[in-house]
């Protein structure tokens, strides 16, 4: 903050000073006010640039020079046109800047956009190498929204990977005709677009596709085994899948309920039954976290609170089940149903 505070004090005094070289007083503060504007300018170019990455930066500085490189030798060429330079067809100079534009801009976009094609010695991994901390997002936990979360706490900080295909995947989705579907596909776009704009978590896009292999989730497993990286997930599916071909999974799920507060066999609580059971007489709960508490003989507490005692509790990978008995006590099931 102190170096952007520096930042716009020089950028606004120099405007000021140069503008007074030329003007009086008042009309000099038209440089202040431009170098006001080009600092605010460059410090949200900073803030751009901070999310891509190493690799699209240097792409787009290469494909650049490429462009004025091209620009410089095609208007060296034109000198050459008889009456060009002497403006019987247009004035030379417009030509010169026109071009000098147009390639650099279009070698600044395919540069950074194409990068991925490169190949860099010091930032594109070679086949024997692998990255534990390519960690990439899959469409579910994008759509579920508790990465942005955990992003936002502070606890993961650095880059996340999110494919083009599983990008297209969100698109269509959004676009989908049925109003469930596009809910949810809008919502992934807005938590990643969140994500984006987050100082602490950096999102690359890449365009890595596997045309051979169908299947988004399949193109997910074949990228992390490629890097050497980690899948983020909460697809039960998918995390299944892709530990039996040996690529580390990050599941939401499994985070979630290694945060939950431990529950014991022996542990009383109060829950209020909502439903019937599989097995005669169970009754169901849910605490607020949403874990499932199964009351045996709790029927006849439908819709009431009651006081249960754990017997014990189920750990699955799609979550955790709690077994109770509803307490022998004379105040159980006093709750009227709301």
């Amino acid at each position: 903050m102190i170096i952007r505070i520096l930042l716009v004090v020089a950028c606004s005094l120099s405007g000021y000073f140069i503008a007074l070289e030329y003007y009086t007083f008042p009309l000099s503060l038209i440089g202040l006010v431009l170098g006001l504007l080009l600092s605010i300018f460059v410090i949200k170019l900073e803030q751009v640039i901070r999310k891509l990455s190493l690799k699209v930066i240097a792409g787009g500085v290469i494909g650049t020079v490429l462009g004025l490189l091209i620009a410089l030798l095609f208007t060296y060429g034109l000198k050459f046109v008889p009456g060009l330079e002497k403006q019987e067809i247009l004035p030379w100079r417009y030509i010169y800047v026109t071009i000098t534009f147009v390639l650099g801009y279009l070698g600044l976009a395919l540069g950074s956009k194409k990068s991925e094609e490169f190949h860099f010695p010091r930032f594109r991994f070679s086949k024997g190498e692998k990255n534990p901390d390519y960690r990439i997002l899959d469409t579910s936990v994008i759509i579920d929204g508790r990465m942005a979360d955990i992003c936002d706490t502070g606890f993961i900080a650095g880059s996340l990977v999110v494919p083009r295909f599983v990008l297209d995947e969100l698109q269509q989705i959004a676009d989908s005709s049925d109003h469930m579907k596009r809910s949810r596909g809008r919502r992934g776009l807005d938590i990643l677009n969140r994500m984006q704009k987050s100082d602490d978590i950096r999102i690359d896009i890449v365009d890595a596709d596997f045309p051979e292999i169908r299947g988004v989730d399949a193109k997910l497993v074949a990228l992390a085994k490629e890097k050497g990286g980690k899948l983020v997930t909460n697809d039960y599916n998918l995390n299944k899948v892709a530990e039996l071909q040996g690529v580390k999974i990050l599941n939401v799920n499994e985070l979630a309920n290694t945060l939950k507060p431990p529950i014991l066999p022996g542990e009383t609580m109060i829950t209020k039954v909502i439903k019937e059971g599989k097995e005669v007489g169970q009754g169901v709960a849910y605490l607020d976290d949403g874990t499932m508490v199964v009351v045996d003989n709790g029927m006849k507490y439908m819709g009431k609170s009651v006081k249960v005692v754990v017997t014990s509790v189920l750990q699955t990978a799609a979550g955790r089940m709690i077994f109770s008995n509803a307490k022998n006590d004379e105040h159980n099931g006093i709750s009227a149903q709301v």
